[in-house]
């Protein structure tokens, strides 16, 4: 693949993360009320503000300037490079990074990277990973990581238990590898 295209390719998967995620927040938004009434007036507020700005922008097409850069910024952020998102591809199924975590993360509040990527190289994963690897790795999978997880009174870069998804699993970190 030619840098042309490995950029073309990580600008849609990017468009399409971020197209997915807005479309999402939107659709929760819409469904965050618990009442038939109030979802459908908040979609009515959604219908009306998307035709205001289709508006605007069929008024004044030159916007298209200003909007179209930023999106593409933004999906390219959005998106990994291309040799992180193809060892994702090849990565350790979620549910087993997921047992990973949450064995690591028991009951303290959350588990710093550090301490997960020690724990993979124990066990013969990622020798030559550091933590901004593993961050960028974790993030491809759609693990959240946050900047500031404190654990044993040190604050760094980690999972936090809130953000993981169901109760821990029940088997300990070396069987999750």
């Amino acid at each position: 693949m030619t840098r042309r295209q490995a950029a073309a390719d990580r600008l849609w998967r990017g468009s399409a993360l971020l197209a997915s995620d807005r479309t999402e927040r939107l659709a929760g938004w819409v469904r965050a009320t618990g009442r038939r009434r109030a979802a459908v007036l908040r979609l009515a507020v959604l219908i009306a503000v998307g035709m205001v700005v289709w508006r605007i922008v069929r008024a004044v097409p030159s916007l298209l300037w200003l909007i179209v850069p930023a999106w593409c910024v933004t999906a390219w952020r959005a998106a990994p490079p291309a040799g992180i998102a193809a060892e994702a591809s090849s990565a350790p199924p979620v549910d087993a990074v997921l047992e990973l975590l949450s064995g690591l993360i028991a009951d303290r509040p959350g588990v710093h990277l550090s301490t997960v990527l020690d724990q993979l190289q124990e066990n013969g994963h990622g020798e030559d990973w550091r933590v901004a690897d593993l961050r960028a790795r974790l993030e491809a999978l759609g693990v959240p990581v946050r900047r500031s997880v404190k654990v044993a009174g040190r604050v760094a870069y980690g999972v936090h238990r809130d953000d993981l998804a169901g109760p821990p699993p029940e088997t300990t970190p070396d069987h999750a590898v």
